[in-house]
């Protein structure tokens, strides 16, 4: 499966938000190396099986200004979430490529289709469920230092 350029137009305002954070970049370290350019073909990237649900990681390191930032690809299956609700210090963003999530931000409920992007604030309570019918694939990004 390759991603198509409006996937990528997706993506990218994503990863310029965390360019232009007021925080002090980090400083690239050997467990977060500075990400090289680079394409990142989804046939190549390795899956990790958990159930029905399938995790692709993409990349894990920081940009050239030292600034944390970790992409993957989850497919999720029918009525599954991938984890609890939860928060961390970090920001993510989901881009829903296909299926529907119901997403739970701060106590409110939110359906959300293939297309939607959503984006959770640093020390909100978070979380998303597929209500099925149909397997959800989507990718988040991290941004931001994870402590």
């Amino acid at each position: 499966m390759s991603m198509s350029r409006r996937d990528l137009s997706l993506l990218l305002p994503a990863l310029a938000a965390g360019q232009s954070s007021a925080q002090t970049p980090a400083t690239p370290t050997k467990e977060k190396p500075v990400l090289p350019a680079k394409s990142y073909l989804y046939s190549e990237l390795p899956v990790k099986t958990n159930g029905e649900n399938q995790t692709r990681a993409v990349f894990d390191g920081t940009t050239h200004t030292g600034y944390p930032v970790e992409l993957h690809i989850t497919r999720l299956g029918p009525g599954l979430m991938p984890h609890p609700p939860h928060k961390h210090v970090h920001e993510e963003i989901l881009t829903l490529k296909s299926g529907q999530l119901d997403i739970i931000m701060g106590g409110t409920t939110t359906r959300v289709t293939a297309g939607s992007v959503v984006m959770t604030a640093s020390m909100l309570e978070h979380g998303w469920r597929n209500p099925g019918p149909d397997y959800a694939e989507y990718f988040v990004i991290a941004v931001g230092p994870k402590s």
